[in-house]
């Protein structure tokens, strides 16, 4: 069973950093575009960063230069560094993966149960 789970989230002040991850397992062979999302009290989720198809990085205006997407393929694990964090980047954080290739075959659409972020002021 492909499994993916979130870990790093916790509180921080106004200005400090946290360093998310996201681990997958069950099986894998690949992942593809793989990402994470956030969503607050009262709000949609909405994009954070991901990277694409081809490869490349895309992140919300709001944490651009703010927070880095990286990945560790061997690992399967995918981490979101956060830095200058402000109060509105408070929210559950989830990873998610369109689709990923495992020895049972493909599964799309993996989410991970989320990890909690608050940023105090």
């Amino acid at each position: 069973q492909v499994q993916m789970v979130e870990s790093g989230g916790g509180l921080v002040q106004a200005g400090g950093s946290l360093r998310l991850s996201c681990a997958a397992s069950g099986g894998i062979l690949s992942i593809n575009v793989l990402g994470w999302y956030r969503q607050a009290p009262g709000k949609q989720r909405e994009l954070v960063a991901r990277f694409s198809h081809g490869g490349d990085t895309t992140y919300a205006d709001s944490v651009k230069g703010r927070f880095t997407l990286s990945r560790d393929n061997a690992k399967n694990t995918a981490y979101l560094q956060m830095n200058s964090l402000k109060p509105e980047d408070t929210a559950v954080y989830y990873c998610n993966a369109e689709r990923i290739v495992t020895h049972n075959g493909p599964r799309f659409n993996v989410w991970g149960q989320g990890t909690q972020v608050t940023v105090s002021s």
